[in-house]
């Protein structure tokens, strides 16, 4: 059983910059891969990131265009995202996501492979 609890959220002007946070209970944080997904009203849940196990390897979703990074930290059971240069069509609550499937490209981005999910966390945009 694993336990995500994102932080991090607000409210940020268009170009301006975020980090998300997402802290996991439990001791085998380092055994999941690890997503981020968004969703804006009225509109489905969309992948954003993800990260294997070891953060060797990510994945970002097209519209991230260099924009966001993602990393973890296993020592501190924690997976970040770091966004920048935010635009207002980023606005939506951003889960974290746990899964002990293996990563590849086509995995990660289905919302289906993750077994664990977080609360939410608003990011707001303004122009």
């Amino acid at each position: 059983q694993v336990q995500l609890v994102e932080s991090g959220g607000g409210l940020v002007q268009a170009g301006g910059s975020l980090r998300l946070s997402c802290a996991a209970s439990g001791r085998t944080f380092s055994r999941y891969t690890m997503g981020w997904f968004r969703q804006a009203p009225g509109k489905e849940r969309e992948f954003v990131a993800a990260i294997s196990w070891g953060g060797g390897r990510t994945y970002y979703a097209d519209f991230v265009n260099g924009r966001f990074t993602i990393s973890r930290d296993n020592a501190k059971n924690t997976v970040y995202l770091q966004m920048n240069n935010l635009k207002p069509e980023d606005t939506a609550v951003y889960y974290c996501a746990a899964t002990g499937a293996p990563d590849n490209s086509r995995v990660v981005v289905t919302s289906r492979t993750y077994d664990y999910w977080g609360q939410g966390t608003q990011v707001t945009v303004s122009s």
